[in-house]
């Protein structure tokens, strides 16, 4: 791997995408430094200690605790590309625009960015307003409000730009490297914290050991599961075209076990984190807060068993959603092809559905157990300095194999020797 990305590096326009990649990351990274003006740092620190921030801290790279003009992250953007993912298959507008082809699709990213701009700053406000109320801004007013929603939303805007260009100029999918980036950025503080785990001696040791083969071990699982796909033979018939010969062919309908891909897992967390939010705003003393600290705090046994089953539950919904089984069977029967032993049509698409069905449960059932599992692994070895949660691990393992997946497709058309013998 390592030879072939010095070969790649030689390559002079794949050498200047890796490079110009690696500058955008290092602007995310500085103006994940850059602070908001008009905030507390120690009352700001005290109020974000709890477990209800720590998911957002993880995707901005420690920006939120930070609360830089990053502190936002690329978090509206990637709701505002669900909502208008949403509402491509509810309106019929957006749907036609959507099979226009790259016009179309051009049309909804500009719609996606008007969305992107609306949420961020509807979110901000909500963050200043909530701040203000909690004595985290030093001069609470409409007018530092104003400011501080306006820094976010431009922090947001400015990494959608970076997402965006380094997907043009760049290697990679820039949002998913944004995102890659921040969770990563947190390492070397982590890896700090093994000295102390160390300090514990052999059993200290022996934990830490233990963390990393269980580690290896799901990440393994998750290449595998990421890359696992359901091949379906198609065969295509013969047809005479004038005088030549065409069809004939046998393919394969791909169709992955793991579709959703963490989209699930971020629609069920931000649902989790639903009853803490309303919580913050009440009286530590209330008796639903009084509620969520016996049997719904983060770890406990409640909590897992519903945080799981809305995972499953929101993978066969997003895959409903990106897939439909209808269509694909009409354009199979379109093109003259079926799948030997179904009937074309109907008969396909249940059949499609059926595949998809059970392929969609394994998926999410992993998806489940990947999202819960950290917090077994972490009472079970005691190491909290090494800690990465189930949807981080995904993020971090999917991104990097679609990068390798491209530098190698660049250093395959150069004839070059890939990742992969």
């Amino acid at each position: 791997m390592l030879g072939s990305l010095g070969q790649a590096l030689k390559v002079g326009d794949l050498r200047f995408k890796l490079l110009f990649t690696l500058f955008m990351l290092l602007v995310f990274r500085i103006g994940a430094h850059v602070p908001v003006p008009g905030i507390n740092p120690e009352a700001l620190n005290q109020l974000l200690s709890g477990q209800l921030f720590g998911f957002f801290d993880i995707i901005s790279g420690g920006a939120f605790k930070r609360f830089s003009i990053f502190a936002m992250s690329i978090t509206p953007y990637i709701n505002a590309s669900i909502i208008m993912q949403l509402l491509t298959v509810v309106v019929p507008k957006l749907e036609e625009l959507k099979k226009e082809g790259d016009e179309g699709r051009k049309i909804i990213a500009q719609y996606t960015r008007y969305g992107t701009i609306v949420l961020g700053f509807i979110q901000a406000m909500g963050m200043s307003v909530a701040l203000g109320k909690s004595g985290a801004i030093i001069n609470p007013s409409f007018g530092s409000y104003l400011i501080i929603a306006v820094s976010l939303t431009a922090g947001t805007a400015i990494l959608m730009w970076i997402g965006e260009i380094i997907t043009e100029k760049g290697i990679g999918n820039g949002i998913s490297l944004i995102i890659f980036a921040g969770i990563v950025s947190r390492l070397p503080s982590q890896i700090a914290g093994v000295g102390q785990e160390l300090s514990g001696g052999i059993i200290g040791a022996f934990n830490i050991l233990l963390f990393i083969v269980i580690a290896l071990a799901i990440i393994v699982a998750i290449i595998c599961v990421n890359e696992g796909q359901r091949r379906l033979p198609v065969q295509y018939a013969k047809r005479v075209v004038g005088r030549k010969l065409y069809g004939g062919q046998s393919t394969f309908l791909p169709l992955k076990v793991n579709a959703a891909g963490v989209i699930p897992i971020i629609f069920a967390m931000s649902l989790m984190m639903f009853p803490a939010t309303i919580g913050s705003w009440m009286s530590p003393e209330s008796g639903f807060n009084q509620f969520l600290k016996e049997y719904f705090d983060f770890g406990s046994a409640l909590y897992n068993i519903l945080y799981a089953v809305l995972i499953v539950f929101f993978t066969y919904f997003y895959v409903a959603i990106i897939f439909n089984p209808m269509d694909v069977a009409d354009n199979i029967k379109k093109y003259g092809g079926f799948i030997p032993g179904i009937r074309p049509g109907r008969p396909t698409a249940e059949y499609i559905d059926r595949v998809l069905s059970r392929l969609t449960l394994a998926g999410g059932v992993f998806l489940a157990l990947i999202a819960v599992l950290p917090n077994f692994v972490i009472d079970l070895t005691g190491v909290t300095s090494l800690w990465f949660g189930g949807t981080s691990l995904l993020i971090v393992v999917g991104v990097a194999l679609d990068t390798m997946k491209q530098i190698e497709s660049h250093l395959l058309l150069r004839s070059y020797e890939g990742f992969v013998k």
